[in-house]
């Protein structure tokens, strides 16, 4: 692992399966995409800071027709200590034609089931769930979205370790219920209503 200073520029994009973000880090070292799952939780926008790097690898995906390659690293922790807008510019960068990193997870996912399908039949009070993770019939609402974040507080901090498609609904539904993500702080606080 490095840590790193540099800018991270997140924009949201529209795909198939709702709004999305991805990001790109720019650094002293290089410029990378970033896809991590907790960039779900961010707005759209430039973020200076200490970042954290696990793995720097490269990847392909195909998308609008074309073929994307590019150096991709995975992040393990950063430190926000300014947020400005994206610029026009920055967002050019960031192309609407990004794969949603969810496409690339449930790909990722089914491969793993298929080397996997010999494995033993699931318990009868388990169904599968639309992104391939198991949920126990009759959790429902708020309380199974959040688990054991549930009651929430005043300050909520999210799990990034999470599925991604969890972590986009949890976002998605703190926003509803008046929570505001504070990128410094990097958890959600309940807004006076």
């Amino acid at each position: 692992m490095i840590s790193i200073r540099g800018q991270l520029a997140i924009r949201t994009i529209n795909g198939r399966n709702g709004a999305f973000n991805v990001g790109r880090l720019a650094s002293s070292i290089g410029e990378f995409s970033i896809k991590n799952a907790e960039l779900e939780q961010y707005a759209e926008g430039k973020y200076d800071g200490d970042f954290v790097l696990e793995r720097i690898y490269p990847t392909s995906y195909v998308a609008s027709g074309r073929m994307v390659i590019e150096i991709r690293a995975q992040l393990a922790g950063m430190s926000i200590s300014s947020v400005d807008h994206l610029s026009l510019e920055d967002a050019k960068q960031l192309a609407p034609q990004e794969q949603d990193p969810l496409d690339e997870d449930d790909r990722t996912a089914r491969a793993t089931r298929a080397r996997t399908s010999s494995a033993a039949a699931m318990p009868k009070d388990e169904a599968p769930a639309k992104d391939g993770s198991v949920a126990t019939v009759g959790e429902t609402g708020d309380e199974a979205l959040f688990s054991t974040l549930w009651p929430l507080g005043v300050v909520v901090k999210l799990d990034s370790t999470v599925e991604r498609l969890m972590l986009r609904q949890q976002s998605n539904r703190l926003n509803e219920l008046g929570y505001r993500f504070e990128p410094l702080s990097q958890d959600w606080h309940l807004t006076a209503a």
